[in-house]
């Protein structure tokens, strides 16, 4: 009976997450409903983009090369076969298999752009273009699209033939160069930061060009780059060379240019502390009885804590040595000095806060039932942010998406790249 009951259960999400596509589709009243996006993505910046637009309530149809699929699909660990990166990465997207190197394949394609308002793209720059897709090649006979490309470094300048991954971008951008402690071998960020950063400014780029459209009525072409995306996170750097000529060095858990704020040692771990303002950093010296530091020569000041941190450090780790972590959390909290602990994945993958805001979700999986996923940041106060199916099997929505290409277009009857300009286009 158990074996008869988890069969059963089985076949149950299966059959639920073979409509999750259209049901998660036809009920969301996400901001961006009735709008469909063409993917053409692999591993993480194009998919990762274009997850963000179906959480906002995007038709995201993933379009794959037969029997293989987006390289994550061979990325473990592995649940059952399935890649638990990808059913995470690309929930809420439906899945069609398209040979583009075969007539069939790119006259499909063709069919697909009729009806929509991006296309987003992340291959080696010119990979679409000699299959007869660059912008170049689509921008007159479908003048409302909006076409979003991201690379390692661009879709020109001397370095945009070359292969380009997070972690060269990480490098060549200076991240790794001020990322981790002085005199250690270089440490990238522990996240692809990169490649996450490319993908929200390419989904933010998307929505402002769908924005701008609905005045111009034309659609335009977006370039985004790795190496770009990482470059723009470095605004206390910026402020340090321009303004003063300085070269940012790495700094372990340090703050750029404020003291105390970092992790500091305790009696059974590190805690991160915000003490770094002048009012937080006399409530810091009061809750902890640190008097004679609050208007010490050395520390009385935010520049003087920030030129002499080593020292400052130093002496507050020695009189925190019998606190433990969470005695310095609740003084910190008490007085209203910013503070936090540093948890795993574990730890936050079970964190109470989380929990109590609804972040994690589950999705319908046709094998796995349901699988856990991360929640979207952004939370709107009337539209609602998709809560569909998890990655798709690989070409599971082929036949049906085809049809409807084959029937006169989608069902929802929103506008699409070939209606919604008929003044031509710009790039």
């Amino acid at each position: 009976m158990a074996d008869e009951s988890a069969h059963e259960k089985a076949a149950e999400a299966g059959n639920r997450a073979d409509t999750s596509a259209a049901v998660a589709r036809e009920s969301s009243a996400g901001p961006l409903s009735g709008v469909t996006v063409l993917e053409v993505g692999v591993f993480i910046a194009g998919p990762y983009a274009t997850m963000q637009l179906a959480d906002m309530g995007a038709r995201v149809i993933k379009i794959e090369t037969p029997g293989t699929g987006d390289s994550l699909r061979a990325s473990g660990p592995f649940i059952d076969g399935h890649s638990s990166p990808f059913i995470r990465l690309n929930r809420n997207k439906e899945s069609i298999v398209l040979d583009l190197k075969s007539d069939d394949g790119r006259a499909a394609l063709r069919g697909l752009l009729a009806d929509a308002d991006v296309f987003v793209e992340n291959l080696r720059p010119g990979s679409l273009k000699k299959m007869g897709f660059g912008y170049d090649d689509l921008k007159e006979e479908f003048p409302g699209l909006v076409y979003a490309s991201a690379s390692g470094w661009g879709q020109d300048g001397p370095l945009s033939p070359l292969a380009g991954l997070d972690i060269m971008a990480q490098a060549r951008s200076g991240l790794m160069s001020i990322t981790g402690f002085k005199d250690q071998p270089p440490a990238k960020v522990g996240v692809p930061i990169s490649d996450l950063t490319t993908a929200l400014y390419m989904a933010l780029g998307i929505v402002s060009a769908l924005y701008e459209r609905k005045e111009s009525g034309k659609g335009q072409y977006l370039d985004v780059s790795l190496f770009e995306s990482a470059v723009s996170l470095a605004v206390w750097e910026a402020g340090s060379y321009f303004g003063a000529g300085v070269v940012s060095q790495p700094n372990g858990s340090a703050h750029q240019a404020q003291a105390p704020y970092q992790a500091v040692l305790a009696k059974d771990g590190h805690v991160t502390i915000g003490a770094n303002a002048q009012a937080t950093w006399r409530r810091f010296c009061q809750a902890f009885d640190f008097a004679d530091l609050e208007d010490h020569p050395k520390y009385a000041e935010p520049e003087l804590r920030l030129e002499n941190r080593e020292g400052l450090v130093a002496v507050v780790e020695d009189r925190l040595r019998n606190r433990t972590v969470d005695d310095v959390l609740e003084e910190m909290n008490r007085v209203g000095v910013p503070a936090a602990p540093i948890n795993d994945y574990e730890q936050v993958f079970n964190d109470a806060h989380l929990k109590a805001r609804d972040y994690f979700w589950t999705a319908q999986h046709p094998e796995l039932g349901e699988v856990e996923q991360l929640g979207n940041p952004m939370r709107f106060s009337r539209s609602q942010v998709t809560r569909g199916n998890a990655g798709p099997a690989l070409g599971a929505d082929t036949e049906r998406v085809l049809a409807e290409v084959a029937a006169g277009g989608r069902r929802d009857g929103s506008t699409g790249g070939s209606r919604a300009g008929s003044t031509g286009t710009d790039h």
